[in-house]
């Protein structure tokens, strides 16, 4: 079971997780990564961001980015949430949560999944702080955790 949704709303991540494995008895594990807005970026105090997506095309990558975990590992389900829009600090920006029959293969897959959502999905984040506004590049330790899995 693959679950990816791109949203501007809040979620609720006790309930997103509790989802994921109520009334399925064959997982055995629940592997949980949340995403927060940090209030400081590189030594800059952040007072809000902004993060921009192409509507259709980033769930489409998103989905592949899923399928790809479901391949490598033997998972039970995936879920990925991701919000767009205005955040402010200490606001869930993602949840990759995954489910397996035991805890080697979800913790893999979902270190997998964020690293390569870091690096392999279109989003554009813009933080606003008290010297102005600018986007973000992409980070090198972000591509670095990523080529990892292309050896794996």
């Amino acid at each position: 079971m693959i679950d990816v949704r791109v949203q501007t709303e809040p979620f609720d991540i006790a309930a997103e997780q509790e989802d994921l494995w109520r009334r399925r008895p064959q997982v055995g594990a629940l592997v949980t990564f949340v995403g927060l807005m940090r209030d400081m970026n590189q030594g800059e105090r952040v007072s809000r961001m902004i993060l921009e997506h192409y509507p259709g095309m980033t769930e489409k990558a998103l989905i592949a980015i899923a399928e790809e975990a479901g391949r490598r590992w033997d998972l039970q389900g995936i879920r990925v949430l991701h919000r767009v829009g205005a955040l402010r600090p200490q606001d869930p920006i993602v949840l990759v949560a995954v489910t397996g029959t035991h805890r080697s293969e979800a913790f893999r897959a979902c270190e997998f999944l964020i690293d390569y959502l870091k690096t392999h999905a279109p989003f554009w984040k813009k933080e606003i702080t008290d010297q102005g506004e600018h986007w973000l590049d992409s980070r090198t330790s972000d591509a670095t955790a990523a080529r990892r899995w292309e050896q794996a």
